[in-house]
């Protein structure tokens, strides 16, 4: 499946501003859906490395118009860690619950909605000084695995893990993290969790497509993005987060078609 990514925020690293606008979020949500999006993700707080927070009310101010538009139109899931934020867009019509703080699950839980709790640390201010570990891939998939068993233990009946690239994570910690996307699925699928992944146009894609003049700029990691979600769908990610949903899907039918 493909989630289409919603910035309604002035500072995400890859659209920050461009959706900003109520009118200009919705158009773009509506126009995922059309090109394929099985899940359109809103968020209204950028978590990009360095970003401020947000405070709630103002959060709130910035999903909930767009999230009420594109319910009837889309799967809509929330990107949010705030518990009241997310209670908030499920009431207004979000079916998932995509938290990168990995502790909204109880509240998925209550609410009968899906949940996706993602691997990270500290906040955003301070994530790039922790990416410190022995070993990457077993410290990550230990955490999600006992996330996904918590979720799985309070009742969540759609869990969803995300190794979280590119927080809290140098380049190389990427690069492993995506070779053993096939072990984190094989990981908790006892536990009936699925694998969600996002690449999309990330700062990692910017030093592999690197040229003279130096990094790719974020608007130029499309082949990156495209062959990073391949890879992670070919491994047995159930999900891939994008900003490029029509390129994706057409990526995804083939890869379906591949291994069919």
């Amino acid at each position: 499946m493909v989630m289409g990514i919603v910035n309604v925020t002035p500072d995400s690293f890859a659209d920050g501003g461009r959706y900003f606008d109520t009118a200009a979020a919705v158009d773009r949500g509506r126009a995922m859906a059309a090109e394929g999006a099985d899940v359109v993700d809103v968020g209204g707080e950028s978590s990009r490395p360095g970003a401020r927070p947000v405070a709630e009310d103002e959060e709130l101010r910035r999903v909930l118009p767009v999230i009420e538009a594109l319910a009837g139109t889309v799967r809509v899931s929330v990107d949010t860690t705030k518990p009241a934020v997310a209670r908030a867009a499920v009431a207004a019509g979000a079916s998932l619950v995509n938290d990168i703080s990995g502790t909204l699950w109880p509240l998925a839980a209550e609410l009968s909605v899906g949940w996706v709790g993602m691997h990270s640390r500290g906040t955003p201010a301070t994530m790039d000084s922790l990416a410190d570990y022995d070993d990457v891939v077993a410290e990550v998939h230990e955490h999600l695995r006992r996330l996904a068993e918590s979720a799985a233990g309070a009742g969540v009946g759609e869990i969803w893990v995300d190794p979280g690239i590119g927080f809290a994570k140098q380049f190389e910690h990427n690069l492993r993290l995506l070779a053993a996307t096939g072990a984190l699925a094989a990981a908790v699928a006892p536990l009936g969790a699925r694998v969600l992944v996002g690449t999309s146009r990330k700062r990692f894609l910017g030093v592999l497509g690197a040229t003279d003049d130096g990094p790719a700029p974020v608007d130029d990691r499309l082949e990156g993005s495209l062959a990073t979600a391949v890879w992670c769908m070919a491994q047995g990610a159930g999900m891939v987060r994008v900003h490029d949903v029509a390129a994706t899907v057409r990526a995804a039918r083939l890869v379906g078609a591949v291994a069919a």
